[in-house]
């Protein structure tokens, strides 16, 4: 990738256009869950999104290796599609994005009053 790339994105939006397509051969089932996988790994994604993508790339390449083995998605998932989510962006309790703005917040907002306060 080089530098335009990164900076317009374009890489990004040609990535997410191969997983459409990609998609867009699956059974209907599978399908339904590449959108709920897509939702749930969201909150996990950095601002652009780039650090999911190779972890939606193997997701995406188990949803088509069952399609393809003709097993189910309750038979690959179960019924716990946040859970396997979790599990991909790092365990219960991984950080998101909003966990980290949040504490980079809280710790600007005590270092301000600190030194209203001191």
């Amino acid at each position: 990738m080089n530098f335009w790339e990164k900076i317009t994105g374009s890489d990004l939006t040609r990535e997410w256009k191969a997983f459409a397509a990609r998609a867009e051969a699956l059974p209907d089932d599978h399908r339904a869950a590449w959108e709920q996988i897509i939702a749930h790994l969201f909150p996990y994604g950095d601002f652009t999104g780039r650090n999911l993508m190779p972890i939606l790339d193997t997701a995406l390449g188990l949803l088509e290796d069952t399609a393809a083995d003709g097993l189910s998605i309750h038979e690959v998932l179960g019924d716990d599609i946040r859970g396997f989510c979790t599990a991909l962006a790092g365990g219960e309790g991984a950080r998101t994005h909003r966990d980290r703005w949040r504490e980079q917040l809280n710790r600007n907002v005590a270092r301000k009053l600190s030194r209203l306060g001191g």
